[in-house]
């Protein structure tokens, strides 16, 4: 087994490890504690990384792990997607009310998604992880992923397009 060396191998994860904890608890505090807390346990488990077949997914799985059980101690208060804003160069304020609005109608759909599916779609479509990372974090199987993935991309599409076509 290679060599792992907390600086080159573990250090570089820190924004990965951030988002995923950030997608997971929805308040960017809680998220910079999580990660610090991961690459502490992750130091304190050296021990072990000769063992380990990715030290990334070792990482990842106790930051998700560290995220789910801030969750249960904490109400989750959202405000990932609040601050966004449309893009400068077409600002009109009509269409930056617009746009809010679909950003936070699409917010609340991914947020109302059961955990697993909102993990695997943050994994895959914002950390372009693959079905083989994604299912050695969760600890379930690729096809679970896949499924997973599916499911979730299928709600998010036919919520808001209810709430589009009839404005529910």
């Amino acid at each position: 087994m290679k060599n792992i060396s907390f600086r080159n191998d573990v250090l570089p994860l820190k924004n990965k490890l951030y988002r995923l904890a950030l997608r997971i608890t929805m308040n960017s505090a809680e998220a910079e504690d999580i990660v610090q807390e991961t690459l502490i346990k992750v130091w304190n488990k050296r021990d072990i990384w000769t063992e380990l077949e990715s030290i990334e997914a070792f990482s990842l799985t106790i930051c998700r792990n560290l995220s789910l059980d801030s969750l249960k101690k904490y109400d989750n208060n959202n405000d990932s997607l609040d601050n966004k804003t449309a893009p400068e160069s077409a600002y009109n304020p009509y269409e930056e009310i617009i746009h809010r609005d679909k950003i936070s109608v699409v917010k609340q759909i991914v947020d109302s998604l059961p955990e697993k599916q909102r993990s695997c779609m943050q994994l895959r479509d914002f950390e372009g992880k693959s079905y083989k990372d994604i299912a050695d974090v969760l600890g379930i199987t690729e096809e679970q992923v896949k499924v997973n993935i599916y499911r979730a991309r299928q709600t998010v599409k036919i919520k808001f397009q209810e709430i589009e076509d009839y404005g529910l």
